[in-house]
């Protein structure tokens, strides 16, 4: 049997304390990367929001103007909050000739690869408006 004195051992060893360094070493890393990861979440919502903004207001104006789209597809670019946003719409005709169906996507960048709105309206031909 061992026995322990008293006045002899008051603290850790140094290997406890690198362990436990190192436990909270890794809890501090991973609470870290959290925080990485909500920032970039926040960058994104951010971007979908405005984008959805630009999607709403190509469609508002169409409306306010009174435009009688071609079918077809149109493309553009449109700065909003200060971000840079690619558009395309595509107009369809719809069974009632006096209405079109616009389908509106916005992008992160020109080549199309990523979608951050999509929004479908329809605008309709004014009485006496052109066919």
């Amino acid at each position: 049997m061992v026995r322990w004195r008293c006045g002899r051992h008051k603290g850790f060893t140094l290997i406890e304390v690198l362990v436990a360094l190192a436990i909270i070493s890794i809890a501090l890393m991973s609470a870290l990367r959290a925080a990485g990861q909500g920032t970039n979440n926040v960058a994104e919502l951010r971007s979908r929001l405005i984008a959805g903004w630009v999607a709403e207001n190509r469609l508002a104006e169409h409306r306010a103007r009174a435009d009688w789209l071609p079918l077809g597809i149109q493309r553009g670019k449109q700065r909003e909050a200060g971000l840079e946003f690619a558009w395309r719409e595509e107009v369809i005709a719809t069974p009632n000739p006096a209405f079109r169906r616009i389908e509106i996507r916005i992008f992160a960048n020109a080549d199309e690869s990523h979608s951050l709105a999509h929004l479908f309206g329809f605008i309709v031909n004014a009485p006496g408006g052109v066919r």
